[in-house]
């Protein structure tokens, strides 16, 4: 199976406009982390992914702890606090 990556800070999956993102960040390598939108406790509808996104987001889970952390809840103008 392969899995793509963005080559920026993370892979940002928008399936709608969200206030919370879901955010996998890199253990190892800066630019390999994944955001997913979400609810404001982290759930991620999983039906409105594309096929791309919900393969990424199974991954990110599969990878906690091995390539990239626990998932943290951010309010979407994280993206304006990550160094570029």
């Amino acid at each position: 199976m392969h899995h793509e990556r963005s080559s920026s800070p993370c892979a940002t999956h928008q399936a709608e406009p969200s206030a919370w993102t879901l955010l996998f960040r890199p253990l190892f390598q800066a630019g390999r982390g994944f955001a997913f939108p979400c609810d404001p406790q982290g759930g991620v509808d999983m039906d409105a992914l594309s096929e791309r996104a919900r393969n990424n987001y199974l991954y990110a889970r599969a990878m906690m702890g091995r390539e990239v952390t626990w998932p943290s809840v951010q309010r979407e103008d994280f993206k304006a606090l990550m160094p570029a």
